[in-house]
Formats: C-alpha cells, sequence, structure tokens
C-alpha cells in the first residue's frame, strides 16, 4: 500500500510473546498489572492513539477516570471481571468488547481468581 508516494511496511506484534512490564496502581486502581503497548500514535497514520496488551491478575484494578474527546475500546480476551462506564456497572468476560465514550469516565475490576486479558485500544478525535 502507498501514501503519498511512501510505501507503508506491514507492521506485526505478538501480544502473547511480547515482554510485559509490571505497572502499579493504573489510573489510581488497586495492585499491579502486566502491560505493553503494541502500538503507539506513531504507528499509525489515522486518529489512533495506541493499542494495548493488559493482563489484571486476581484482585486487580484499573481505577476509576475520566477521558476527554478520545474513545476506547476494552476486548476482553480472557477472563471476567466488573466494567462501570458512566456509573453503569456490568459483569463482562471473555468475547465482550466495550465501548467507554467520550467524555465518559470508567474503570474495570478482575474480582475473579484468575488473570483477566485485555486489549484496548484508545482513538481520539
Amino acid at each position: 500500500m502507498k501514501t503519498d508516494g511512501e510505501v507503508i511496511k506491514m507492521m506485526v506484534r505478538n501480544y502473547l510473546t511480547t515482554p510485559l512490564e509490571d505497572v502499579d496502581k493504573i489510573h489510581d486502581g488497586i495492585g499491579t498489572a502486566q502491560h505493553v503497548s503494541l502500538f503507539t500514535r506513531e504507528d499509525f497514520k489515522t486518529n489512533i492513539r495506541f493499542l494495548n496488551y493488559t493482563v489484571l491478575p486476581a484482585g486487580v484494578t484499573i481505577g476509576l477516570h475520566p477521558h476527554g474527546e478520545d474513545e476506547e475500546l476494552y476486548m476482553v480476551l480472557e477472563g471476567d471481571g466488573v466494567m462501570t462506564v458512566n456509573g453503569e456497572t456490568q459483569r463482562v468476560t471473555s468475547g465482550d468488547v466495550i465501548v467507554n465514550p467520550p467524555f465518559g469516565s470508567h474503570g474495570i475490576v478482575n474480582d475473579s481468581d484468575k488473570d483477566m486479558k485485555l486489549l484496548v485500544m484508545e482513538v481520539y478525535k
């Protein structure tokens, strides 16, 4: 594929083999998650800000936090927990995709005894 004469090379990253980093208290949440940014803004030609892979061990949370004009998608690959979006709380499980709308707030709790594995993508305006 070409864009303005530039040849775009295929980019492949494997979330299962990319080394994870420990991240404490994501958005003032509880505990230590494992995380990697697979792609960042510099990797995209569109308004995608990032694609992250995050593992929340049992009892770990991503704290409730607000957003601006961006939207996020949380894709639950494995596990289950409780997601809150704009004050509405719902159990989420493997296969669920959750939309976090612009100017909203959200957080997630792994209240199970197994790891919760997520892909998170953010798009900005």
